[in-house]
């Protein structure tokens, strides 16, 4: 099992090693994150040391109940689908599944359509 992911600078080189197209570092609110497509991504938390990925609240609400030393949240989230992972406890695995999915999701699907047809 490899080792999990522990901080931003260990998240931003995995999610950029999954070389997906149309991935850029940017800064917004102040923050170094990631943009897909032109959006937010994934980044890291200014208010808490964890990682944070798009979802839905359902969905973190479950992945908390699940596992709540690794599936955190901080009151600036809770209105929000984010989901926060504690940094140190960042699967792998999960992470490239998280990342490619939401990747998919924030892109055009006219775009979309035509990667798929020309990456196979």
């Amino acid at each position: 099992m490899s080792e999990p992911i522990r901080d931003w600078p260990e998240l931003r080189a995995f999610a950029l090693s999954l070389d997906l197209p149309k991935v850029e570092d940017a800064v917004s609110w102040g923050n170094p994150n990631l943009k897909a497509h032109g959006k937010l991504w994934c980044w890291w938390s200014p208010y808490i040391d964890a990682a944070i990925f798009k979802g839905s609240a359902e969905e973190r609400d479950m992945l908390m109940a699940a596992a709540p030393e690794t599936f955190v949240i901080h009151d600036h989230y809770v209105n929000t689908g984010l989901i926060l992972v504690a940094g140190g406890k960042i699967e792998r695995d999960w992470a490239e599944a998280r990342l490619r999915r939401t990747w998919r999701a924030l892109a055009p699907k006219k775009w979309l359509a035509s990667h798929d047809a020309t990456s196979r």
